[in-house]
């Protein structure tokens, strides 16, 4: 199917009707069939598209099918869908029709076997964890674009979930670690006496990272941040943290935005620095991943044991291995007295805001990917090259 488009220049200006010049060829525009099926994983809550980036969409002359009840846990109700434009349907008619298919987490196993050949995925596959996954999918022969391969350069940054979603969970963080304390975050002066404002210690200063300084000093909390990259400080600083620096940071090697390599006594000094804040520190957010890959654990056992009593870690990394060797995936685990809370993707805890974020990344991406209506595999595109991880039968990247 395709629908017309007309550019300026093909109306014929001179007839005050603006009829169309037939001097001019018109352009010929794809129409893709799209599906949002309903998040299966566990504790998954968003959703692939929202009914106002539905409603683009469908303006533009796609087409949009979205399971059943497949918003509903982010507050997109069937009817919300329905008057974006978009037609209710079951899961077997989307995985039976779409040419494109959009969603937040990979696929179950069980749902791969659904899926047709030729169809594109567009959704975080965490492939490098999960290469089951991608082998699976690549067996159906499906093509994947997955959006949390998306290169680190200025064009991609309208389309990054990564930086959407954890921007969330650093927020996220903060509240739940607030939650499970047994003390209050600020400096509060009470006739009582005192009480003296919490100590909190943040591993990395990515997007996660600086937001969740800024909600804890937002809550009274007296910031401590730890990351390997010298660059980062200032940002750290500008929040009003307190970055955690030692000599030798200038050398750590740096590549895509991630830490690729550090001198062992640059590491250890690092260690031993954090420590002296960690011990003392009543909350604990760790953030730090590995592109792709297991999280680094930055936090043993034995550093555990030696926290204060009723300190709180809150692993952001726990559905990529952990930062801190006591977490146990989603579960709540307690060292000692030290509670140790395991918080895989905990932007899907905020599904309404963090759907539509998602969705509007989504929308950038589609553009990139299908300026036309129709899905270019032309891998030159450097962020085509670094999402299509799947196609033709082959694992890439």
């Amino acid at each position: 199917q395709a629908i017309h488009l007309l550019n300026p220049e093909e109306l014929d200006t001179t007839n005050p009707k603006n009829t169309i010049n037939k001097k001019r060829p018109l352009r010929m525009f794809g129409v893709m069939k799209i599906g949002v099926v309903k998040e299966r994983r566990p504790g998954e809550l968003r959703v692939g598209l929202v009914p106002g980036v539905v409603k683009t969409l469908v303006s533009k002359g796609h087409e949009v099918m979205v399971e059943t009840n497949a918003g509903f846990a982010a507050g997109c109700l069937d009817a919300m869908y329905t008057e974006a434009g978009a037609t209710v349907v079951d899961a077997a008619t989307i995985y039976s029709t779409a040419n494109v298919i959009v969603r937040v987490a990979s696929p179950l196993p069980e749902e791969i076997q659904h899926m047709r050949s030729g169809t594109v995925l567009i959704s975080t596959v965490f492939a490098k964890r999960q290469p089951e996954i991608a082998t699976a999918l690549s067996n159906a022969g499906v093509s994947v674009f997955a959006l949390d391969a998306l290169p680190r350069i200025t064009r991609a940054q309208v389309m990054d979930v990564l930086s959407s979603q954890n921007n969330l969970a650093g927020y996220k963080a903060v509240l739940v670690g607030a939650n499970a304390m047994g003390r209050i975050f600020p400096l509060m002066t009470t006739a009582a006496g005192t009480v003296k404002p919490s100590t909190v210690l943040i591993y990395g200063a990515g997007v996660a990272g600086l937001q969740a300084l800024a909600t804890a000093r937002r809550l009274g909390a007296v910031v401590h941040v730890t990351d390997l990259r010298p660059e980062t400080r200032e940002q750290v600083e500008s929040l009003g943290g307190r970055f955690v620096s030692v000599d030798g940071l200038d050398d750590v090697k740096v590549v895509g935005g991630y830490v690729a390599a550090a001198a062992d006594d640059v590491l250890q000094r690092q260690k031993e620095a954090v420590n002296k804040v960690l011990y003392s520190a009543d909350l604990v957010i760790t953030t730090a991943l590995v592109a792709g890959g297991q999280a680094p654990c930055l936090i043993t056992q034995e550093q555990v044991e030696k926290m204060k009593p009723g300190a709180v870690i809150v692993d952001l990394a726990a559905d990529a291995g952990g930062n801190c060797a006591c977490t146990d995936g989603a579960n709540t685990t307690t060292v000692g007295a030290v509670t140790i809370i395991g918080c895989p993707q905990l932007a899907a805890s905020i599904p309404n805001t963090a759907s539509e974020l998602y969705a509007k990344n989504v929308l950038a991406f589609i553009g990139e990917i299908a300026p036309e209506g129709t899905v270019s595999f032309d891998v030159q595109n450097e962020i085509i090259g670094s999402t299509l991880i799947v196609h033709n039968g082959e694992v890439r990247n």
